[in-house]
């Protein structure tokens, strides 16, 4: 099979609105949480997240088709020409009939869906819908854009699995083009739903923390005061191409992917397995896909949203699979970012990358102690960035439905 490399990555998210800016931010440990204003949340449990800051869209997309778009969609469109321009991509010269896009989103136009939904309760039933709102709202149409936008028509369709989202994407992206289905793939995801609906919908489930007096640290994975997770919202993108594609264009190659592990914990509607079988079944895939043993892996940017019950069955599943490893790095950069749902793989997958290309394992902020059953297990890269050589890095992400998906990049050499 050939071999796949990444040349391009873009980043749209609460702590940066570039790779350079979201890499510079994680490294510094700066957290992306803060009082909600993309709506009223005065009567809600949770009254903060995870936004963007400093951005408006229309800096980077002309008004008349933004209109056209939901804001997933727009962030998308975004992180993607970030991508593209770093991979130094001249799309006229290569056949575009093997170049594809498969896209993430877990919740799709849930803005759109929600203004159009009141709009027609608030006008006494009368249809009066904009044009536009299916082709916003429908998950799939993020994907369709990006194609659209750069005349890409190879493989193309949307992976939909929670918050495993997006490393399903990169996953199925992996392996088209190792299996030679294409030479190109943008892949990534993107998610925009800070909404009244959302964030009431998990309040309603008990997933967000309601630290309302200290947005900035409620974050705060593996600690026992962790109370929920902190929504966010943004997308991230990266181009993954054959490695044979990259030598002919003379591409700018960051880094190689080497595995994919997906399975399920087939367990509970949202909560995780208490062994976390599904993670340790999804490690374990993607470690044989790369071929390479436990103990390759430098660092793993961990799932860990910041709930009970979840950073701990994530615990459980990381020492079924790596035993006791003190030097083994592990961190959640969500205790910055968030959780950017359908989003967290790709933004994820970018961390782990720039961990290798840069040699420094990101921190995890918040965290004051470590569940003492798994302190001494693994370093918690707790509060500053550690330097050191990188190798391996291991990206977990899972989603509710008991969906597991596990990435794994390596150093590039030729």
């Amino acid at each position: 099979m050939k071999r796949v490399v990444i040349t391009g990555m873009g980043a749209l998210t609460p702590i940066g609105n570039s790779t350079a800016e979201f890499w510079s931010n994680l490294k510094a440990g700066k957290s992306g949480a803060s009082p909600i204003t993309k709506f009223d949340p005065a009567k809600f449990k949770t009254q903060f997240g995870c936004e963007l800051k400093d951005f408006n869209p229309l800096d980077h997309i002309e008004k008349s088709e933004a209109r056209k778009y939901d804001l997933y969609t727009q962030y998308a469109l975004i992180a993607v020409e970030e991508a593209v321009q770093q991979a130094k991509i001249n799309f006229e010269t290569l056949n575009c009939n093997r170049i594809g896009v498969i896209w993430g989103s877990g919740n799709g136009g849930i803005t759109t869906f929600e203004e159009q939904v009141t709009e027609y309760a608030v006008g006494n039933g009368t249809p009066r819908f904009n044009p536009y709102f299916i082709p916003k709202m429908i998950v799939d149409i993020a994907s369709g854009v990006i194609s659209i936008k750069y005349g890409l028509r190879g493989i193309n369709f949307t992976t939909v699995s929670a918050c495993a989202t997006s490393n399903t994407a990169i996953i199925d992206a992996f392996n088209y083009i190792r299996w030679g289905k294409a030479d190109m793939i943008i892949t990534g995801g993107s998610e925009a739903a800070i909404t009244a609906t959302a964030v009431g919908g998990f309040n309603a489930s008990k997933a967000l923390s309601v630290r309302n007096d200290s947005p900035e640290t409620a974050s705060r994975p593996f600690d026992p005061t962790r109370d929920g997770f902190v929504i966010g919202e943004g997308a991230g993108a990266l181009v993954l191409e054959s490695y044979e594609s990259a030598l002919a264009r003379n591409a700018p190659i960051i880094a190689e992917i080497v595995g994919g592990g997906m399975a399920a914990d087939a367990y509970h509607l949202t909560g995780t397995h208490p062994q976390g079988e599904g993670a340790y079944l999804g490690m374990l895939a993607a470690l044989e896909d790369a071929e390479i043993q436990p103990e390759a892996i430098d660092y793993i940017n961990m799932h860990a949203t910041s709930t009970p019950m979840g950073d701990r069955s994530e615990l459980i599943a990381v020492q079924r699979v790596f035993g006791i490893r003190p030097e083994l790095n592990i961190s959640a950069t969500k205790s910055m970012t968030g959780h950017l749902l359908g989003a967290a793989g790709a933004i994820e997958a970018i961390a782990s990358v720039m961990a290798i290309v840069d040699g420094c394992v990101p921190p995890t902020i918040n965290t004051v102690t470590v569940d003492p059953d798994f302190s001494e297990s693994f370093d918690f890269t707790l509060g500053t960035a550690q330097h050191k050589p990188l190798r391996y890095a291991m990206s977990n992400t899972f989603g509710f439905g008991g969906h597991i998906a596990t990435t794994i990049f390596k150093k590039f050499k030729h």
